[in-house]
């Protein structure tokens, strides 16, 4: 099976080579005899009933300073494609959500990964809602006074952003911080939406567990450590990989929220597990395949591109 592959994406030229889990699932795609079509979100054009982008024909190669190659621009029609990979990084603002409004007109003739409706419905700190007993004790609110009285509730919080993403604008608040105030201040210049507060879970010191869900089955996991003095664990702000394995608990939550996933058609899921609890589905741009095929000697993309194989034959 030889297909066409279109990779909707951050341009390829600013991708860490030994971090980036778009760059293995283009690699394996490659590895398959796929074709590779590479455009960013706003190369899309939609006119006249017909979604197209412009796009580039793309090898990559794990070669750093020469890991890809991309030939000449056309204007691509995006239904005469197999496969379209929505893997651009979040922020999830209406730019994000308009590409998943122009990606329905595709789908799922052309299988788009994820299903574009589903992940405009999924943000990832408001579809974890939805699944009774995974949270921690979480506020969604503007309002000073419900943040208060949480706060008095609970000594120590989390404060952040409802669409932030890589851990920035995440602040632990202690007891005795007086910044508080000052920090809504900032928050309710800058964000429009309701903001996230959450029990601090001490637990994230033995890592923020990364879990990789394909078709709702777990593919591996990896525990990102916070830096001494950090209360974020993300990749993005620092955190260290460490080998880990799934406890009772967290197997729990997988198969709790696999029915949704699966339903949904999200294919490639990362979850988010503290301790007991899942703080975040992502469903946007997962990450965290590398650092997990490096630790348990597994092929992530491998499953991932089984999986999505699988759906696009029965489309």
């Amino acid at each position: 099976m030889s297909l066409a592959v279109a990779l909707q994406m951050d341009h390829v030229s600013s991708i860490n080579l030994d971090g980036d889990s778009t760059f293995m699932l283009a690699m394996e795609a490659q590895a398959r005899g796929h074709g590779l079509f590479h455009y960013e979100p706003n190369d899309l054009v939609f006119r006249d009933g017909r979604l197209s982008a412009k796009a580039q024909p793309m090898e990559v190669r794990r070669e750093k300073g020469n890991h890809y190659t991309l030939g000449a621009m056309e204007l691509l029609d995006l239904s005469t494609v197999d496969v379209v990979l929505m893997r651009q990084d979040p922020p999830f603002d209406m730019n994000y959500i308009t590409a998943t409004h122009l990606l329905e007109h595709i789908h799922p003739d052309t299988l788009v990964v994820n299903d574009p409706a589903e992940v405009r419905n999924a943000p990832e700190k408001l579809f974890v809602t939805h699944f009774d007993g995974v949270l921690p004790d979480t506020l969604i609110t503007r309002s000073r006074e419900a943040i208060d009285a949480f706060r008095a509730e609970h000594g120590h919080i989390i404060v952040k952003p409802l669409f932030g993403n890589g851990g920035a604008d995440v602040f632990h608040i202690t007891p005795d911080d007086e910044n508080l105030g000052a920090l809504l201040e900032m928050f309710e210049q800058k964000y429009r939406e309701q903001f996230i507060i959450q029990r601090y879970l001490p637990e994230v010191r033995q890592g923020d567990k990364r879990i990789i869900l394909v078709d709702g089955e777990p593919a591996g996991a990896v525990a990102r450590i916070p830096v001494k003095g950090d209360a974020r664990a993300n990749f993005h702000a620092g955190g260290g990989a460490q080998k880990t394995e799934l406890t009772t608990r967290e197997r729990e939550i997988c198969e709790q929220i696999a029915p949704a996933l699966i339903d949904r058609g999200l294919t490639f899921v990362g979850i988010d597990v503290i301790g007991d609890f899942l703080t975040e589905i992502n469903v946007t741009s997962p990450t965290g395949i590398q650092e997990i095929n490096r630790l348990d000697g597994v092929h992530v993309e491998k499953m991932l591109w089984d999986a999505i194989e699988r759906r696009q034959s029965a489309s």
